[in-house]
């Protein structure tokens, strides 16, 4: 890697940010329909908020050529890359790779490294690497592509069924909470058909769905534990994060979908801070992330996922739980650029 730089608030870097080649995004949103507004808000939200923080700022639109990328570092000389990809090779799991090249040509780089996010991605290798160290989460089971689904013995009713690797809540829906073997096979089956990837069944933790985001490389800070509530939930439906949940704004106001700081005891939050700095450590996470919980009424947490390089949009959770902490959006993005310029690979 680059020699560190020295790295002040108001020093010009020149920075590359790494976007999908579709959601390079305009110097403005001004006539975009609100749907697509939506689809650019984070690269446009990045983008424009490190220009007017003063910096040198190219976005490098990619979809399979990592020669756009070398190209970037030969003609514009960055100080760090940005990098906004979840997917390369319309594939989520190889964004891990586009940051294994960004380390082999030894150009620093914003968020996750490439074990952790190849850790992170795969939900049952982190539950298992979890519970190696005794720490909470749902019992579970991998139900492979092509595979008759036969549910273990220990593995009880409710479940919640989704795919192995898909982020971002694609494929969960109210009906991905089975309570019968029959419901199983069925939800299992359309994660098979719908996401191509297997399936897992978790053990379905009724409880506050709690948010909490983590920076840094050795030194780790925590912001805000931040909570998603839906306040008109209709009776009967789980109060769990859903595709419409997430992506669907009539949705979202339709169920009351509102998003907070979590009101927690001071043990509470201190147990939070100390489990969530521990799985950081435990799954080698780098950069930023979010460790997505669920709080039972006996106040026990069990972690659901962790999920390297967030969404960093202004407004949305992690941005809002940084906020309340005491960190303003351009000062994040600062945050995570510095973080970024510090990390060194094992192998240096």
């Amino acid at each position: 890697m680059k020699p560190p730089i020295s790295f002040e608030p108001k020093k010009k870097l020149r920075i590359i940010v790494l976007v999908h080649e579709d959601l390079v995004p305009p110097d403005s949103l001004d006539g975009l329909s609100s749907k697509e507004a939506l689809e650019l808000k984070t690269e446009y939200d990045v983008i424009s908020s490190l220009k007017s923080m003063g910096h040198e700022v190219h976005a490098v639109g990619l979809y399979n050529q990592l020669n756009a990328i070398g190209n970037a570092l030969l003609e514009y000389k960055p100080h760090i890359a940005f990098n906004l990809l979840e997917e390369f090779h319309g594939y989520p799991l190889y964004d891990q790779h586009v940051v294994s090249y960004l380390e082999l040509m030894k150009q620093p780089y914003t968020g996750c490294n490439p074990r952790g996010l190849t850790l992170a991605h795969d939900k049952a290798l982190t539950k298992m690497i979890l519970a190696y160290h005794r720490l909470q989460v749902p019992n579970f089971a991998v139900f492979p592509l092509n595979r008759k689904v036969n549910r273990p013995k220990r593995l009880k009713f409710p479940l919640l069924v989704k795919s192995i690797s898909e982020e971002g809540s694609v494929g969960i829906a109210q009906a991905s909470v089975v309570h019968d073997d029959e419901k199983l096979a069925q939800r299992v089956d359309f994660i098979h058909r719908q996401n191509k990837t297997d399936a897992i069944a978790e053990q379905y933790i009724k409880g506050r769905e709690i948010y909490v985001g983590v920076i840094g490389n050795q030194n780790i800070q925590t912001y805000a534990p931040w909570e998603l509530v839906m306040e008109k939930l209709p009776e009967g439906a789980e109060n769990i994060a859903t595709l419409k949940v997430k992506w669907d704004p009539a949705y979202q106001e339709k169920v009351g979908v509102a998003t907070r700081a979590a009101e927690l005891t001071p043990e509470q939050h201190k147990s939070l801070e100390r489990l969530s700095k521990r799985i950081y450590r435990y799954l080698f996470l780098s950069g930023y992330a979010r460790l997505d919980y669920r709080m039972t009424d006996e106040g026990q947490f069990y972690l659901l996922e962790a999920n390297p390089n967030p969404q960093i949009a202004r407004n949305e959770d992690f941005a809002d739980s940084a906020a309340h902490t005491g960190l303003p959006y351009e000062q994040l993005l600062q945050k995570i650029m510095s973080v970024g310029l510090n990390y060194r690979p094992a192998a240096t």
